[in-house]
């Protein structure tokens, strides 16, 4: 238990939850429990989160940002757009399937606060399709793409490639099979937009 005089704060509240959602499950998992384990009483832990619904959205938020954040840096590399394309969805596959191999049960957990989060996971997703925009554009910009209308072209290679990402697939994602599967499909993905350049 952390001393009393260590501050609470939002970001303590969303780590101690996740443990307690690691231990107990999304089911059994509740507010006093966190607050336990941080040693406070749960009024003090609606003092930042109102709701357990709010505390459960902003812990999924959390879970969904590092992979967010794990993406955008490469994003903003300097390799060139079809390399950093490849590179953005294979950073993807690898993150979620780090995420569901690593620790299985927490991924359950966090894929049944998910389904109940649809504004939390809806804003994760067009946070990733934008980024997908923002490569995209550069490679239209740099002429190594031939792309009649990005923003649809965006959501629509996310879309395609759902079966390396969406949560529902991750039973698959251990097949021996998978990473020739899911290079077939990025491999065929850059052939359908690359530049006409004979």
């Amino acid at each position: 238990m952390p001393p009393p005089s260590e501050p609470l704060t939002p970001e303590r509240i969303l780590a101690a939850t996740e443990e307690v959602l690691r231990r107990h499950g999304a089911a059994k998992a509740n507010v006093v429990d966190v607050a336990r384990a941080l040693g406070v009483s749960h009024g003090s832990v609606y003092r930042h989160f109102a709701t357990k619904a709010a505390l459960r959205g902003a812990v999924t938020q959390r879970w969904l940002d590092r992979t967010t954040a794990l993406l955008a840096e490469v994003v903003q590399g300097s390799e060139a757009p079809t390399a950093k394309l490849r590179h953005w969805f294979a950073a993807l596959f690898e993150a979620k399937r780090h995420k569901a191999g690593d620790d299985p049960e927490l991924f359950a957990t966090y894929s049944v606060l998910a389904s109940e989060q649809g504004g939390v996971v809806d804003a994760h997703i067009e946070e990733l399709t934008a980024q997908l925009l923002s490569i995209l554009q550069e490679g239209v910009a740099q002429g190594e793409f031939e792309i009649a209308d990005p923003p649809v072209t965006a959501r629509a290679l996310f879309e395609a490639t759902a079966h390396f990402h969406d949560p529902v697939y991750a039973p698959e994602w251990s097949r021996p099979d998978a990473q020739t599967a899911f290079e077939a499909v990025i491999a065929l993905v850059l052939r359908g937009i690359a530049a006409d350049r004979s």
